[in-house]
């Protein structure tokens, strides 16, 4: 049986290609989008988006995917940084998570170098602009978290 990942968008990622293209480079959204579900054809998995600017719906969503998704990638954009409320919900959900962020959130601002969430997910991967959704989606669908050992 395949895996089925859910792939959520936090705020102003529906804004990519628009906003700060020096830090987040010029792919859209959809442009992120559409090359996760081009690499999920490609592994064999089903993969579903959900974007949303609002907190509360965020959680919601991510609370919905316990015990209906295989794993989460989540790039919660500003949430990240003190959502607890995002954090507590990954953590009901039960759900493998991987944090995604596109920019290399260690050589920005201070305050980016905090993430609530880190602690509930199985890992975090920044800084390799829109490929940090497809090494998230792979390290997802991984039958072992480190690949590398025998």
């Amino acid at each position: 049986m395949s895996k089925h990942i859910a792939v959520i968008h936090g705020p102003n990622l529906n804004m990519l290609g628009k906003r700060e293209v020096g830090i987040y480079g010029g792919r859209t959204l959809d442009d992120i989008n559409s090359a996760v579900e081009s690499e999920a054809g490609r592994l064999g998995v089903s993969v579903e988006f959900y974007q949303s600017n609002s907190e509360g719906e965020l959680v919601t969503f991510i609370q919905q995917c316990r015990g209906r998704v295989d794993g989460i990638l989540l790039n919660a954009g500003a949430y990240t940084h003190y959502s607890v409320a995002l954090r507590d919900a990954i953590a009901t959900a039960q759900v493998p998570t991987v944090e995604a962020h596109i920019s290399n959130i260690y050589k920005r601002e201070a305050f980016r170098h905090i993430s609530v969430i880190a602690p509930v997910c199985m890992g975090q991967i920044c800084g390799l602009g829109a490929f940090s959704y497809i090494a998230g989606l792979r390290a997802l669908i991984e039958d072992r978290l480190d690949p590398w050992l025998v």
